[in-house]
């Protein structure tokens, strides 16, 4: 590796400033020793999170350990930036009951005063 800063369109992990804590384990699990190293890399140069360097540590020890890449790739889906097209899929056909307040009113907006 060498001593120059790694820039973003270098990195092995496709929108990795955008990856969710959660989702960065199992998206860093397809790379190799090398490509891990040049994330925590990137990120120490960065943004220097401790969550995210904890992960990235972690992943590179069970590297170490003999751990092997698994198989997929770390560009795929991304179900925790999926939008829903449109906005939401609720219709009147699929909306809830209506609610009525009780009689005496409700707490913060009461229908008559209290004695």
């Amino acid at each position: 590796m060498s001593d120059r800063p790694i820039s973003h369109d270098e990195l092995p992990l496709p929108d990795y400033d955008h990856v969710p804590v959660g989702s960065l384990g199992p998206r860093i699990a397809p790379l190799d020793r090398s490509a891990v190293e040049t994330l925590l890399a990137y990120e120490r140069a960065h943004g220097n999170r401790v969550p995210v360097v904890q992960v990235l540590e972690s992943r590179l020890t069970e590297l170490a350990e003999g751990a092997e890449p698994t198989g997929g790739s770390p560009g795929g889906a991304t179900p925790e930036n999926r939008s829903v097209p449109g906005g939401s899929p609720v219709e009147p056909a699929t909306e809830g009951p209506k609610v009525n307040p009780p009689s005496q009113g409700v707490p913060t907006n009461p229908s008559q005063p209290r004695r």
